[in-house]
């Protein structure tokens, strides 16, 4: 399976995870190389003058309202997948109610909750295969067959077990679905654009939440089953009437098609010269297809597993390893996961005045806002400050609401309120910090020659801390007392995240991926490191400019 592939699998539908892709193909060195020994003498000079195709394309809504529709239909599974993460909040819910027909134990409550995280692993890795073989659309249209059957089974089921199969199917269909959105929309969506049409993502996921809250306070939990399934339907018909993604059907030898493919996503786009610009395009994915064929098959002898073994025990393998587990812990145990998927049993059992289904719409639509406000923020500030701040944040929100909780337990307040308000700024501040950031660094830290396979392991590491925390959150909540104590649980965890970044997480922000291999060869312990300081890509690219100013007198100019 490919690192592309790989990287967009976060289990909340990629909110951040696959929106930070490093950019090594995007800078003007690196596109001079993939491009030098090419037979076309034109599309050479072109890449050498100008350097990016984005240079001649057109900025206004209709030259690019082709990638803005495909990327909206592509996405739409996302809608789906939030439905499935907030469904089990619901569902445990209503079958905790006295009158429920079907009773569940706290064991397999935490079962109907976690069983859609670890599967998501191995679905995810025949999604890889589904979508390189088959295509990225019609990877999203097989994802609707367990879909369909799995909410089906959730809808008709007469005891937990059944329940739980069919969250497992359920899983299996949104891994399925959502990867290949994700792809598509990189392999489609120009440079420029590229990062705000990938926050469709997480704002689908963030809306199918509060669809799922909406639907849970006035529908029975089978009744709303069946609704889910038109998010699993529309999806796949939609993606009828969207063209496959050119990357693919030139990597397929299906030309024509990729030609096709092109003229529609590029319709509105002006001409630069003789050809069109769908033309370009379309010369130049071909000749970058060709590239990544003549160096797979430089490198085909050198992945097997010895090569793999010798690159993780190098410092360059096993640092970022153990810096990223560590991220992992304080991210899923500081209740991040634990407060979207329990969100109505644990938001009732604070004892706030606030009904269960409102707080939980209330959360899933400042997730939503912030999920594309962090957007800019991620792109502006500095990862590690980020982290600071956010834990800090989380920590003092999970306080006042411990303490809440204790005082409306003990009948000392009247502010019953107050809970849900620190739950809700707690949620904000996870979204810019703690919550995408651990993801994020997968894709940046792992050297090139094992970043594929670093991202799958950490990925998987990420997805069973995951299981565990979900797993564990009844466990946890009977071990310290009640719900107040294990919100103080939480706030502490949250800061031992900010002390544990604090030692140990260096700053990528900006970096070359090339200086960033190289800090872990000789450092681990981030505190009182003294370094050279890393070059960013816009410094290099700015650097090549110059010295080819200082070599022929001239910056180049663009065509």
């Amino acid at each position: 399976m490919t690192e592309g592939n790989f990287r967009r699998m976060d289990p909340i539908g990629a909110s951040c995870l696959s929106l930070f892709k490093p950019a090594t193909d995007n800078s003007i060195d690196a596109a001079e190389e993939k491009f030098k020994d090419t037979k076309d003498e034109g599309l050479r000079v072109m890449i050498a003058s100008c350097h990016s195709l984005s240079k001649y394309e057109g900025k206004s809504l209709k030259n690019v309202l082709p990638q803005i529709l495909a990327s909206l239909l592509a996405a739409s599974f996302h809608i789906g997948n939030g439905i499935s993460l907030a469904y089990s909040a619901v569902l445990i819910s209503q079958l905790a109610e006295p009158d429920s027909p079907i009773k569940s134990t706290k064991i397999q409550n935490s079962w109907m909750a976690s069983v859609l995280i670890v599967v998501i692993p191995p679905a995810s890795i025949f999604s890889g295969i589904i979508m390189d073989n088959l295509g990225r659309l019609n990877c999203i249209k097989i994802a609707g067959i367990p879909g369909v059957v799995g909410w089906s089974m959730i809808a008709l089921a007469n005891n937990v077990t059944t329940i739980i199969i069919g969250r497992l199917l359920v899983g299996i269909s949104s891994a399925w679905g959502t990867s290949p959105g994700i792809v598509y929309i990189t392999e489609i969506a120009s440079s420029n654009l590229r990062m705000s049409l990938m926050a469709i993502a997480p704002a689908y996921v963030s809306l199918g939440m509060v669809l799922t809250y909406l639907g849970g306070w006035y529908l029975h939990w089978r009744t709303l089953a069946w609704v889910c399934n038109v998010f699993i339907i529309v999806p796949c018909l939609v993606c009828i009437i969207i063209h496959e993604s050119p990357s693919w059907l030139i990597l397929k030898g299906k030309y024509e098609q990729a030609k096709k493919s092109l003229e529609w996503i590029h319709k509105y786009q002006k001409p630069p010269g003789e050809e069109t610009f769908a033309d370009l395009q379309y010369k130049i994915l071909h000749e970058e297809q060709q590239k990544k064929k003549e160096e797979q098959e430089k490198q085909k002898n050198q992945k097997g597993v010895k090569f793999i073994i010798q690159e993780f025990l190098k410092p360059t393998g096993w640092k970022p390893l153990v810096i990223l587990t560590g991220l992992f812990f304080f991210q899923h145990f500081s209740g991040i996961y634990i407060t979207m998927f329990y969100s109505i049993s644990f938001i009732q059992e604070a004892g706030s005045s606030i009904n269960g289904y409102l707080a939980s719409i209330l959360i899933g639509v400042v997730r939503l806002i912030m999920s594309m406000m962090s957007i800019y923020i991620l792109k502006r500030f500095h990862r590690r400050s980020l982290i600071f701040i956010s834990s800090g944040l989380m920590a003092l929100s999970m306080f006042i609401a411990g303490l809440w909780t204790m005082w409306i337990q003990e009948g000392t307040t009247n502010l019953k309120w107050i809970p849900v308000a620190a739950l809700l700024f707690y949620v904000v501040a996870s979204t810019v910090g703690l919550l995408p950031i651990p993801n994020m660094l997968i894709a940046e830290l792992f050297p090139l020659e094992i970043r594929g396979i670093g991202y799958s392991i950490s990925y998987s590491l990420c997805c069973i801390l995951m299981f565990i925390a979900l797993q564990s959150y009844y466990g946890m909540s009977d071990f310290f007392g009640g719900a107040s104590n294990l919100q103080w649980f939480f706030a502490i965890v949250c800061l031992g995240g900010a002390v544990y970044s604090y030692i140990f997480l260096p700053e990528t922000f900006g970096m070359k991926l090339a200086d960033i291999t190289d800090y872990f060869k000789t450092q681990f312990v981030y505190i009182g490191h003294s370094h050279k300081k890393m070059g960013t890509e816009s410094e290099a690219q700015e650097k090549m400019l110059k010295d080819s100013a200082n070599n022929n007198g001239k910056i180049p100019q663009t065509v």
